[in-house]
């Protein structure tokens, strides 16, 4: 018995808070574009558009993929080849946007709030937007497909400049620190999402699936959405607003009652009672469950014993029986019998 009522709590609890409206919590503030970040984004885009400007002038940073490419890591260190297989897996967008999406759902949930998973979202659309149009528009091939050594590899089909692996590390694990709730936790989350980026783009380098540069291209192209989400926070809170408009139409059109002013209750009439003499109005009693609990009390005042009427019957219930004989009367002798 003691089971099933702690159940039914716990069923409360959980369906009064999805019942709950979203609220954002007090403690946790929107970013916006400061000054500092303007500058951070400025600068990090200068370095983009250097290392692209670098690699098309065919310069020394060209030079320096291929001493790296023919230095061939995986070989120089192969006892961390098995390591680095599954490490990279990291920097994929599949496994690493389910893990940090089911995060983020949960703190959407105990938040009352979707914007962790919209800020997810449109980092990971402007990723692919804007990394996609990069590798397609500069077709850069890869180490293991070069033709021409010393070339950069630009226009021939490629589509690894810049680095998709690095860029991805830097927004998904990224992503964990500009929702940071707290300074401090947003520091340890920034320093861990740049060592793990920062290995996910050499390990491409050692296992010779890119060059030194697309890394460096990957590592500034993910920091620039980054940097750049603040500006889409007013396009994130209105999609936010037309979910939760969206969610109670559908409600509405489910036919679900939706909480709103209390009905008043109808004062019915008692039978013997005139019409054109109005029925006492009842009180409305919140249907909570003290009331609920005090429903066998009487609803009347208390009144003293002498005032009470009498509640016993006039009259025995019990069936009539030939030999009882009603209290206060002498009982006939009974006739001996012999035995």
């Amino acid at each position: 018995m003691r089971t099933e009522r702690n159940l039914t709590r716990r069923l409360d609890r959980v369906f009064a808070r999805l019942d709950r409206e979203p609220e954002r919590p007090a403690h946790i503030d929107m970013p916006r574009m400061s000054r500092h970040r303007v500058v951070l984004f400025s600068a990090t885009l200068a370095f983009y558009l250097a290392i692209v400007w670098a690699v098309v002038t065919t310069s020394w940073l060209v030079r320096l993929d291929w001493q790296v490419m023919f230095f061939r890591p995986y070989q120089q260190w192969p006892e961390i080849h098995a390591f680095l297989d599954y490490y990279v897996v990291l920097g994929q967008r599949g496994p690493t946007a389910v893990m940090v999406a089911a995060w983020l759902g949960w703190r959407s949930w105990r938040q009352h709030t979707v914007r962790p998973l919209l800020t997810l979202a449109t980092s990971l659309l402007l990723l692919n937007v804007t990394v996609g149009a990069a590798k397609i528009g500069m077709g850069r091939l890869g180490p293991h497909y070069a033709t021409t050594i010393g070339s950069n590899e630009m226009g021939l089909g490629g589509d690894i400049f810049p680095s998709g692996h690095t860029a991805n590390a830097v927004v998904t694990w990224g992503i964990l620190a500009y929702l940071a709730s707290t300074p401090r936790a947003r520091r340890w989350l920034s320093a861990l999402s740049a060592v793990t980026s920062l290995g996910v783009g050499l390990t491409t380098v050692y296992l010779g699936t890119h060059w030194l540069s697309d890394v460096l291209l990957g590592w500034a192209a993910g920091l620039l959405i980054l940097l750049a989400l603040p500006w889409f926070e007013p396009l994130i809170a209105k999609a936010e607003l037309w979910l939760f408009d969206l969610r109670d139409r559908w409600r509405t059109r489910r036919g679900r009652p939706e909480p709103t002013v209390p009905v008043a209750p109808v004062a019915l009439r008692p039978l013997g009672t005139p019409a054109e003499q109005p029925a006492p109005a009842r009180e409305p009693v919140s249907p909570t469950r003290a009331s609920r609990g005090l429903a066998h009390l009487a609803p009347g005042p208390h009144t003293i014993r002498s005032e009470r009427t009498p509640v016993t019957p006039a009259g025995s219930r019990r069936p009539p029986h030939a030999d009882r004989v009603p209290r206060g009367t002498s009982q006939p002798a009974r006739p001996m019998t012999g035995g």
